[in-house]
């Protein structure tokens, strides 16, 4: 791409964004009375202003109907979950039911291995990358504990080659060849949190598969930022978080996808809940759990409406712009950012750090650089000038250029800011 580090470069390329509208529809918090450059959407994303809306309808359905909001008004409270649905579908290419939110990513993280992480013989071990966010490491575990195994051994964390930063993809499908007969689950992120590294999730599915084991995926710094096709891609399950690039507000809902080849099946074993017994006889109370046929049939609790209100404000505006043309815009937006960070360190010699994030197609709207000592200073020096990045231990910043409401120019504040700092 050719780009030029210049405010006038950035300015052009704002003006020939088409998605440039969709910054004006967010909240976006100010510093000394300007806008902040906000390149910390990969752990909370900016409020959409028509959040406040969506909560606040639902607030009036509560006060107009009570309980009766469950089957009246705008969205009864009932079929909540259904107005996800083919939009959830669109934005990590599934089939409609094989999609559904609900709960907490760890929860449902649980309630999905529970399902596919079922040890018996030798086949017992789960491969995940090293150096997971800890949730992951946490979740997988205590559930490899839960069955009596042991962690220390039954674990296998795949970790970069020495004096590398990020997994290459021969070594991650080669380690699940070596231990294919071993193998029950390889549980993998779909972008590593902290080198922004996108893995090839198609080929390590299809690699676990080969083995005779199950992948499954935390998508949290993936979904609403890659380009997803887990259906074709035949990944078994996946989670992923809404308050990241999804913009659903601190703590807010899940979403799941689990393969029809599972979801239809209703001998897939599940720990049942009364939200995700049939619809149509789900008020009858009887014994004996029918499940809803597709993911829906792993909901346990009825749908937090306030929070699912959030996310439904969001996702709107996904489903408005398309994840082909929010991709696309990724890609030149985090090329851009790429460039700036590059060209900085040239021109200035007080800084000091290195990328350590894959070039394309090995990445989305994320950049990861380790810093030298002074990158505690240069992250303190960034937020002072109304820029607001993400500092991780022990050395290392992140910045995500979300194209949703990112702007060229944030970009080129960046680069002035990295080239006025001085050690």
């Amino acid at each position: 791409m050719d780009f030029e580090f210049s405010r006038s470069w950035a300015n052009a390329a704002d003006n020939a964004d088409e998605l440039a509208g969709f910054r004006s529809r967010f909240l976006i918090p100010l510093h000394n009375n300007e806008p902040l450059a906000y390149f910390c959407g990969n752990s909370l994303g900016l409020q959409p202003k028509a959040t406040a809306e969506y909560i606040r309808e639902e607030l009036e359905e509560w006060a107009q109907w009570g309980v009766e909001g469950h089957f009246h008004g705008k969205r009864p409270w009932f079929s909540y979950h259904h107005f996800f649905t083919d939009k959830t579908a669109r934005l990590v290419g599934a089939l409609p039911h094989e999609v559904v939110v609900m709960n907490n990513l760890t929860v449902n993280l649980h309630l999905l291995m529970a399902s596919f992480y079922r040890p018996e013989g030798k086949r017992r071990r789960i491969l995940m990358e090293g150096g997971a966010f800890p949730s992951d490491m946490y979740a997988v575990e205590s559930q490899v504990r839960f069955h009596g195994l042991n962690p220390e051994t039954d674990i296998i964390e795949i970790v970069p080659r020495e004096g590398e930063f990020h997994l290459r993809t021969e070594d991650i499908l080669d380690a699940i060849e070596r231990e294919a007969e071993n193998l029950a689950l390889v549980f993998f992120s779909g972008v590593q949190y902290y080198s922004g590294q996108a893995f090839d999730i198609p080929a390590i599915t299809a690699a676990a598969h080969r083995a005779g084991a199950i992948a499954g995926f935390d998508l949290a710094h993936a979904a609403g930022n890659l380009l997803l096709n887990l259906h074709d891609w035949n990944v078994d399950f996946a989670a992923w978080c809404t308050y990241k690039y999804l913009n659903s507000g601190p703590g807010g809902v899940s979403g799941v996808f689990i393969h029809e080849k599972h979801g239809l099946d209703p001998a897939t074993p599940r720990l049942a809940g009364w939200w995700g017994h049939k619809e149509d006889v789900r008020f009858q109370m009887r014994k004996g759990y029918i499940p809803e046929p597709g993911a829906a049939g792993w909901q346990l609790s009825n749908a937090p409406v306030l929070s699912m209100a959030a996310h439904l404000a969001s996702l709107d505006l996904f489903d408005e712009a398309g994840m082909e043309a929010l991709s696309a815009k990724s890609a030149r937006l985090t090329a851009w950012l790429d460039f700036v960070l590059r060209e900085a360190v040239l021109r200035n010699p007080a800084l000091d750090y290195r990328i350590i994030t894959p070039p394309p197609p090995h990445r989305g709207a994320q950049i990861s650089f380790l810093t030298g000592e002074n990158g505690k200073a240069l992250f303190d020096h960034l937020n002072r000038h109304g820029i607001v990045t993400d500092w991780r231990e022990p050395n290392v910043i992140r910045l995500a250029p979300v194209p949703m409401y990112n702007s060229f120019g944030d970009v080129y504040r960046l680069g002035e800011a990295l080239l006025g700092f001085s050690s």
